[in-house]
């Protein structure tokens, strides 16, 4: 029996799937991400939980195919991380060590935005399309491209970050990247909570008005269950983070021409109330001989990553 890992590595746990040849997830679990020292454990500790998978499988190394991985950085096409800040990592060929560590296995990497679109093009919300965007709105915002069937990595890995295009020239605020007008600052969870507070002196007859006056946190699911109540806020906010993310994607859909979009992360979790407001704005930006889109929502949740993975092996 032939079997694959997909590793999903993460800034506070790694997920590890066991995929059979006929790519179904056998086994998963997860570990957590030990960052200290620079992160010098983690590898070792993704190698003792392989092990351990393996025997309790009753199976050997020489019955593993390969290991794909997952990591929150960019990846080169030879399997150099460029650096991972949550993990601690600097510059280093991925693939070459966690091979050294795991018995001469082959291994194969990329950055975990890529993965969770490879992982969705297979598995997911994309199977059955050649030509997949994937954007997940989470804490930020990530993307993927896959043309015919392949990730698109980009010189040094950082295609696809469609979270950093700038979407508004006329921001004031600062993105996490040091730039202005990033989607991320509009279509993300965080995204949202910021423009929440920036227009909610303009709607005190908002429930959200009161949790300012009562100190209570306000989060991006609040914003969006309100905004499905009508609540003229959340209504607004929730209105140009789809606006601007509508826009983000048509400029993206006229250079890579995708015929499936994939939206994924927490925020997705809104389904077609989000979704049918990105896709009308969409449609009002795109070029149109690339209009020809199908949008769906993403299907694997969190296991994305792990069948990535396991997809760069097969």
């Amino acid at each position: 029996m032939g079997v694959i890992f997909g590793v999903d590595v993460g800034g506070t746990t790694v997920k590890i799937g066991m995929f059979d040849k006929e790519d179904s997830l056998k086994y998963k679990c997860e570990i957590k991400t030990d960052t200290s020292d620079k992160g010098s454990f983690i590898l070792r500790d993704i190698c003792k939980k392989l092990q351990d998978i393996l025997q309790e499988n009753s199976l050997t190394p020489n019955d593993c195919d390969g290991i794909g991985i997952g990591l929150p950085g960019p990846v080169t096409n030879d399997g150099r991380i460029l650096g991972c800040v949550n993990l601690g990592w600097g510059i280093f060929n991925i693939e070459e060590k966690l091979s050294q560590m795991f018995y001469g296995v082959k291994v194969r990497a990329g950055n975990d935005a890529n993965l969770a679109a490879l992982g969705e093009k297979l598995a997911g919300g994309g199977r059955g399309h050649e030509n997949v965007l994937m954007i997940t709105l989470g804490t930020g915002v990530g993307g993927g491209v896959i043309i015919d069937g392949k990730i698109v990595t980009g010189t040094n890995g950082a295609a696809g970050e469609i979270g950093h295009m700038p979407v508004n020239f006329h921001e004031t605020d600062v993105c996490s990247c040091g730039k202005k007008g990033c989607l991320e600052q509009y279509a993300s969870a965080t995204g949202i909570v910021r423009l929440t507070k920036k227009y909610i002196g303009e709607y005190k007859e908002s429930p959200l008005y009161g949790y300012k006056i009562n100190g209570k946190e306000i989060t991006a699911k609040d914003v969006m269950d309100l905004a499905k109540a009508k609540d003229e806020l959340s209504v607004k906010v929730i209105d140009e983070a789809a606006l601007y993310l509508g826009m983000a994607l048509a400029a993206s859909a006229s250079v890579i021409n995708p015929d499936c979009i994939v939206i994924g992360g927490g925020v997705s979790k809104a389904g077609d109330f989000l979704i049918d407001k990105v896709e009308k704005s969409f449609m009002e930006y795109a070029f149109v001989p690339c209009r020809n889109v199908i949008f769906r929502q993403a299907e694997l949740g969190n296991d994305g990553g792990m069948y990535g993975g396991a997809g760069l092996i097969k």
